[in-house]
């Protein structure tokens, strides 16, 4: 059993508020751990009319809190990203990825390049964007703190991306009655599905503001 199965199995004898948190700013951070076993298993318990939470017993679970409670470790997860990258350097960041250590954290020098350039190339909103691009996902806080981006933006966009995100967990929790196998092949489509939504929202908003301005 590896690692990742142990925190799974832990998780589900442990899921709560708490647990959630947990997970999702490990998820967030540079170690490997999918969200998809997170968000989607909850929001089906959530689901469930016996819904509790395992370590009290008392309380249920709620899907609008178990997305709040998953964004907010997927905050914690990127600052501690970025501040690593602000305090640590690029030469340091890139040896890390290099090294055993690294590469059991299934990073490379390639991976934070990769990242580095997709921030590059879309600026601040890939803070919000490559929350949806799973090669992405872990690894865009790291050059958004190379590059010290301020943190008001980093913070927003972060939140904007991880909150979808966990939305679209959430919903893919519901459908798929807690089957993994199926969360895990369409949470890719659904999160480009909910990216293009808000594309054609926020390119409707822009020309709506343009529009109005004449």
């Amino acid at each position: 059993m590896t690692i990742i199965d142990e925190l799974i199995a832990w998780y589900s004898a442990h899921m709560n508020y708490a647990s959630i948190t947990a997970l999702m700013t490990i998820e967030s951070s540079f170690i490997p751990f999918p969200s998809e076993v997170v968000i989607p298993p909850a929001a089906f318990v959530a689901s469930q009319p016996d819904s509790v939470l395992c370590v009290t017993g008392n309380y249920p679970l709620d899907v609008l809190f178990i997305v709040l409670f998953g964004t907010l470790g997927a905050m914690l997860g990127a600052v501690i990203n970025y501040y690593l990258s602000v305090w640590l350097g690029r030469p340091i960041i890139y040896k890390f990825a290099d090294s055993k250590l690294g590469h059991l954290c299934l990073l490379s020098g390639e991976k934070i390049e990769k990242a580095e350039t997709y921030f590059r190339d879309h600026g601040n909103m890939s803070t919000f964007i490559g929350r949806f691009i799973p090669a992405i996902r872990q690894l865009i806080s790291i050059p958004a703190g190379l590059a010290r981006m301020k943190m008001g933006p980093f913070l927003l966009y972060t939140f904007l991306g991880a909150f979808s995100w966990n939305i679209v967990l959430a919903l893919v929790g519901y459908l798929a009655a807690g089957q993994m196998d199926v969360i895990k092949a369409y949470s890719h489509e659904l999160s480009i599905g909910i990216l293009i939504v808000v594309g054609v929202a926020v390119v409707a908003f822009i020309i709506k503001k343009v529009v109005t301005k004449k």
